[in-house]
Order: structure tokens, then sequence, then C-alpha cells
């Protein structure tokens, strides 16, 4: 089993009470999830964000504050996955964009409405970012500004790995 982390990104935006969600297809499955994705190599958590964004949602985004950060296995899994989870203001939508393979397309949900889809959430960290959101639990991007794959999977306390 590997001891580095799987470094991923994610986007959670509000806008009227509403989150911006993607549903995608893993593995034959429809899920939920917020715009995510991994981290490039030579690319910070920052820029990868704003990519993962605008790939799989159309949607600019400007990472305004970090969330929080998020390590967690999924059952049978080779590597756990530490989340770099960002909060920020939406920039303009491209309806002509099209979406990164696998989004059949975007959704715009409550917590409530998210909380009623639990079973169909790609994981758990769906639903604690967006009540982490909810609850104001927002941190300074200046800890997690320069950081890229290398030196986030770096972060992970190896204890929890």
């Amino acid at each position: 089993m590997s001891r580095t982390p799987e470094v991923t990104v994610a986007a959670v935006a509000a806008d009227n009470g509403r989150f911006l969600l993607v549903e995608e297809r893993i593995n034959q499955r429809l899920v939920i999830n917020q715009p995510a994705g991994h981290v490039e190599p030579g690319e910070s958590l920052l820029a990868a964000v704003i990519r993962e964004v605008r790939e799989e949602s159309a949607w600019g985004f400007e990472p305004q504050a970090l969330l929080g950060v998020y390590l967690w296995r999924r059952p049978n899994a080779r590597r756990a996955t530490l989340r770099f989870a960002f909060t920020g203001a939406l920039g303009a939508h491209d309806a002509t964009r099209r979406l990164d393979r696998g989004i059949v397309r975007t959704l715009w949900l409550s917590a409530p409405e998210l909380e009623a889809q639990e079973p169909r959430l790609r994981s758990p960290l769906v639903l604690r970012c967006v009540h982490d959101f909810l609850q104001g639990q927002f941190q300074s991007l200046d800890a997690v500004a320069q950081l890229d794959l290398a030196s986030a999977a770096a972060v992970a306390p190896t204890t929890l790995l």
C-alpha cells in the first residue's frame, strides 16, 4: 500500500443557497461530486482548482479561502486521498464549453437536497465539505498558496495513511 496519498482539489461554490456540483460517471455509476480532480505535476493547488472547475463545470472560479484539508481512504483502496477544498467566487459561465470526459452535467443543489442524494455521493467528503462551508470554516489561502503536488503530498500525516 502506497504511503503517498493522491492529492486532489475541490471547489465548494454556492449561489443563493445552492451548491455547484457535477454528476459524473465513475465505473458505470452516476455519482455526485464537487468540481474536483487531481493536481498535475508542477501545478499549484490554486491553479489546479481553477482548472478543474473550468473543465468540469464550464464556470470560472476564483479561490478565496481554504475550506479544509481532508484525508480519506476509500474501502479497498490502495492509496488514501488528500483533498484540499477551496471556496470562492464563481466567474463567467461558458455554456459552449464541453465538459470534461465523464462529466454528465452540472447540478445546483441545496444542502438538504444534497443530503437526500447521500447514497450517490462520490465520497463522504462531498457532504463534509458542504457542512464545513455552512459552518463558516474558512481559512486563509496563505498556508497553501505555494503548494504544488509534491509539497502537498508531504502534508499528509503518515500516521493516518
